[in-house]
């Protein structure tokens, strides 16, 4: 290996087509010692390679060569008879009639001082070819125009070539004792790994005996048939035994012990500069000033980060407002155990470090369940694992602080101070906690409003937003999705033209973006609104179009978002007024903690000065929200049992599964651990925590995921013990929720006995989300129309899931049914309609307008889809009589991830491609994963438009790796293959005679 890591390992594959004589490969350097880190070198040497030996390079990691190409056979027509005849036809050229071998041999000679060492290994070895990087006396063979006829290795796989050069190289040597040994110092295959068995590294010395005997011969015998010596070359190859562990895996670990090696060795030079930074190294400090422009913590991160507690490692909460700066403190802890400690890091989105979470969510429903499980497994698992947790909004921290083992410290500090207001009609209130009702008059709204524009926008937001905008961003919170775009378009009917001046070019770069993403196509809303620097955010944008409006609203190309509660938890999107709608998300009345989160985003540390809040309500309402300010936060409860097959259940699965708890004992006490355990008295009225365990444990072996092994000899019922169905596993190893778990077994079972595979719709059913369809609302005219359109074949695929025509004819007529149908799979077919619309037009949009959703929707659709699909092929690996569904669920999940066109799907497996991407490279001639692999990051920067050079290396990049590791993959099944199996007789029958 050289200094820089590992070396780069070539596999050559020779093409069927013409290919230089024998005098022109043998002058000719082979290979060429790539330079990671200078990727035009290895583009030029790439090329330089293809124009002298007309051999395309694919770069593979520890690839052995392939020594017979697509020569399967060993009869006539065969390899070796092609070889045979091309021998007797090379012996007969009359250039090489009498002394063929030494005119040859002497090219070859003169030529090797010219060029690096090629090093050709055995049967074991991996190829390494090795070039200076400046080639000589290469002009001469570029241009060289070879015929067919004279072709002699024309067909002949490349291995056969390098054979013919070391061949003419030992003849060469033969006056020469003196070379012998300096030759085969220079050409002997070098061993990747020291540590291969020994049979491997005796094959260079048997060959080096072959050549010997070579050397010694008469002249008259000194060729020995080519056709003789390949036989003996391959039976001994054949002879010899695989090794035991695969070499892949070896050379894996030897890599990674260099780097691990390195990388000690680098913290040990700097060892006297850990600390300076909070135990960091200065230079941690250095970057963050440099990149985040953090020159000093606040107060109180310091003191969060010197607490006793901390320096102890023990677990952690700690509590601020909303932009208080709790990030900070979790990367700096997290630094910490990496760097210093050098300890792994599990990180729980959204905001983590070691193991972090915005505590309150766990609070929140199935999400904040799987939170609970998974702290609880790591508290009951390991003693030494640092729990660090953070919330803005914190009520009942007892009961966290007790389930955490954690200490607790809070502070109120906020970097940039937020004053809350109220607005009844034209007045403005400010919140005042010391005032008798909670609030004191600030200021009468003072804006001339024309008859119309009262009437369109009763609460005054065009009064209130054009106080701050453009040259200070604004929030307005809306109840609900729709209201968000009719905001939007309300406020930029009511704005003057000059707010069309204002960033103008950023915004129409904005739009053209936005249609690129999305295909040409472009939102009515948005084409009107962001020319005013105002943009609706909800669920109904794809992921695209959100991530280009975020970006355009952080960097003040859009001035104004109006949006819906959900932006408020998890997305730093600050402004400096905040303007909440109505009191309300949805149809529910706001809750402490939404309006907290809501109106934490006002105020921008380092831009704004102060931050403003403001509610807008109606008289009616004036004492509800009174009430609301004035409270304490809500309490913070566990959610485990009340998310019944998405808790307690698939806890209790994942514990028996896992091994962590099997016996009724320990999965009681790991259950007296947890939130909901500490909160059991609070949270259990009519059960007991031992009944709930006992009650749920009896559930899950009914349903055959779990069963009962009675230990004997005992009548205790703790005793038992419980092991894990092949059911439980499936459902276990697919994360399929339990509720649907048996469900999803009989859809399965039933689609064995009649799959239809004339079309994906039938496959496409059994893996739509079942949890979508309870959410789902078809349109009876849209679902008949669709259902008109199906082939025959895909019609009888609806009434085998047992939903018939007769049954959507009907509701879309508005007639009464007496037959029942079961809803989810209506519903369910319904989706699957659009899935399978998505995938033959692989365009949200066109689907979006065809099924009258939104593109948003749509896409979540999409994507749960791909996830389950997922899930399901791994619950058919794990059951054997699934497994005729497994390449048919693998095929069909690419299609679902990224639902392109098929032959974009190869591009888009390169981190950094989307879909606009991955059609601009295919229409560029970079049609697969190797063509990506392979380019010059130069070339594509000129290619294709909207490139940075910083992306067309990282495409560059992920191609290489993608395809190492598919070509490990390939490897080790190879070798997986060719290993001789451990139970084989032969070596049973040996190891008992040796017993």
């Amino acid at each position: 290996m050289d200094e820089g890591g590992s070396r780069i390992r070539r596999r050559v594959s020779v093409r069927k087509r013409n290919r230089p004589s024998l005098d022109s490969v043998s002058t000719a350097c082979l290979a060429t010692e790539l330079k990671p880190s200078d990727e035009d070198k290895e583009m030029e040497a790439g090329s330089r390679r293809r124009k002298t030996v007309d051999v395309q390079p694919v770069e593979i990691i520890d690839s052995e060569e392939d020594m017979f190409g697509d020569y399967d056979s060993f009869a006539e027509n065969s390899l070796l008879a092609q070889v045979d005849d091309l021998e007797q036809k090379y012996l007969q050229l009359p250039e090489h009639r009498n002394h063929a071998t030494d005119h040859a041999t002497e090219d070859l000679c003169s030529e090797s001082n010219k060029c690096n060492t090629l090093n050709v290994p055995t049967v074991g070895d991996c190829t390494e070819l090795n070039i200076d990087e400046h080639m000589k006396n290469q002009s001469r063979h570029e241009d060289v125009s070879i015929e067919p006829e004279a072709d002699i290795l024309y067909d002949v796989p490349s291995s056969q070539v390098l054979f013919f050069e070391n061949l003419h190289k030992s003849s060469s040597d033969l006056g020469d004792p003196s070379t012998e040994e300096k030759d085969w110092n220079s050409s002997s295959p070098k061993t990747v790994n020291e540590k291969l068995p020994v049979n491997s590294r005796e094959q260079p010395q048997q060959t080096v005996e072959s050549s010997s005997k070579i050397r010694t011969s008469s002249d008259a015998n000194r060729r020995k048939s080519l056709k003789d010596h390949l036989k003996s070359t391959m039976t001994g190859n054949a002879k010899a035994q695989t090794p035991i562990f695969s070499r892949t895996k070896q050379l894996k670990e030897t890599l990674l012990s260099e780097e691990i090696n390195v990388a000690k060795k680098t913290i040990e030079s700097s060892s006297d500069d850990l600390g300076p930074f909070y135990s960091l190294p200065s230079k941690v400090r250095d970057l963050y000033v440099q990149f985040k422009g953090i020159e000093k913590l606040y107060e109180w991160q310091h003191t969060c980060l010197t607490l006793k507690s901390v320096q102890e490692r023990k677990n952690l909460i700690y509590s601020l407002p909303t932009s208080g700066g709790k990030t900070l403190v979790a990367e700096i802890l997290m630094l910490q155990e990496l760097l210093c400690r050098r300890k792994d890091v599990l990180m729980i989105l959204p905001y983590v470090a070691i193991v972090q979470e915005k505590l309150h969510m766990i609070g929140e429903g199935s999400r904040g369940a799987i939170l609970e499980m998974t702290l609880a497994k790591i508290l009951y698992t390991s003693k030494t694992t640092q729990i660090i947790g953070m919330s803005a909004t914190l009520n009942n921290v007892e009961d966290l602080q007790e389930f955490l083992q954690a200490e607790y410290y809070t502070s109120q500090f906020r970097p940039v101070e937020l004053k809350e207001y109220l607005k009844i009609n034209d007045t403005i209130y400010e919140v005042d906690s010391r005032a008798e009702n909670g609030m004191t008059f600030s200021r009468l709204l003072n804006y001339k409003y024309s008859d119309t524009l009262k009437k369109m926008d009763p609460d005054q937001l065009v009064a209130l937003v054009t106080e701050v905008i453009p040259n200070y961003s604004c929030l307005v919170f809306c109840p609900t999705k729709k209201n968000c775009e009719n905001v939007a378009e309300m406020i930029c009917k009511s704005l003057s033209k000059e707010y069309l001046k204002h960033k103008e070019k950023e915004k129409q770069e904005l739009i053209k973006n936005l249609k690129n993403v999305s295909g040409g196509n472009l939102c009515r809303v948005l084409k009107h609104t962001i020319p005013f620097g105002v943009a609706y955010h909800h669920s109904g944008l794809t992921s695209n179009e959100r991530k280009l409006l975020e970006e355009a609203y952080s960097t003040g190309v859009l001035c104004l978002f109006t949006c819906t509660s959900t932006l408020a938890a998890g997305i730093n999107l600050p402004a400096r007024r905040v303007i909440l709608r109505a009191p309300y998300v949805a149809k529910e009345f706001l809750k402490k903690n939404q309006y907290k989160q809501m109106i934490g985003r006002a105020g921008r540390a380092g831009i704004d000065s102060v931050g403003e809040s403001i509610l807008i309500l109606q008289e009616k309402d004036k004492q509800q929200v009174l009430e609301l300010i004035s409270r304490p936060l809500e309490n913070c409860y566990s959610h485990l049992v009340q998310e019944f097959t998405k808790g307690i259940q698939a806890l209790f699965l994942s514990l028996i599964g896992l091994k962590i708890a099997t016996n009724l004992d320990d999965i009681y006490r790991f259950m007296s651990g947890t939130f909901f355990g500490v909160q059991q008295k609070v949270l259990l009225k009519e059960k007991s925590l031992w009944e709930i365990t006992m009650e749920s444990l009896r559930y899950l072996t009914e349903k055959g995921l779990l069963q009962k092994d009675t230990i004997y000899g005992s009548e205790e019922e703790f005793q038992n013990n419980f092991h894990i169905t092949k059911l439980g596993r499936a459902s276990f190893k697919g994360t399929i929720d339990l509720a649907y778990c048996d469900i999803l077994y009989r859809d399965l079972k039933k689609g064995l006995e009649g799959l239809m595979l004339e079309s994906l719709l039938h496959l496409i059913y059994l893996t739509t989300p079942y949890d979508m369809a309870s959410q789902c609302d078809p349109d009876w005219m849209i679902y008949f129309r669709q259902f008109n359109q199906l082939s025959p074949a895909e019609q009888n695929v609806t009434a085998l899931v047992g939903v018939s025509e007769n049954y959507i004819g009907k509701k879309a007529s508005g007639q009464a049914i007496r037959k029942k149908v079961d809803k989810n799979i209506v519903n369910r077919l319904y989706l699957s309609f659009i899935l399978y619309t998505l995938l033959k037009e692989t365009n949200i949009w066109s689907v979006s307008e065809k099924f009258n959703m939104p593109r948003g929707y749509i896409q979540s659709l999409l994507s749960g889809a791909a996830a389950f699909s997922s899930c399901v092929l791994h619950f058919c690996e794990e059951l054997e009589e699934f497994w005729a569904y497994r390449a048919l669920l693998g095929e069909l999940t690419k299609k679902l991830t990224y639902c392109v066109k098929a032959e974009l799907v190869p591009l888009m497996e390169v981190t950094g491609v989307l879909e606009g991407r991955a059609r601009q490279l295919y229409n560029a001639g970079y049609k697969s994963l190797t063509h990506l692999a392979n380019a010059n990051p130069e070339v594509l920067i000129r290619t294709i438009d909207h490139l940075s050079r910083r992306q067309a290396k990282q495409i560059v990049s992920s191609a290489k790796m993608l395809l190492h590791e598919k070509a490990e993959a390939l490897q080790e099944e190879v070798e997986e293959l060719l290993r001789l199996p451990s139970d084989f007789p032969g070596i049973v029958a040996s190891s008992t005679e040796k017993a």
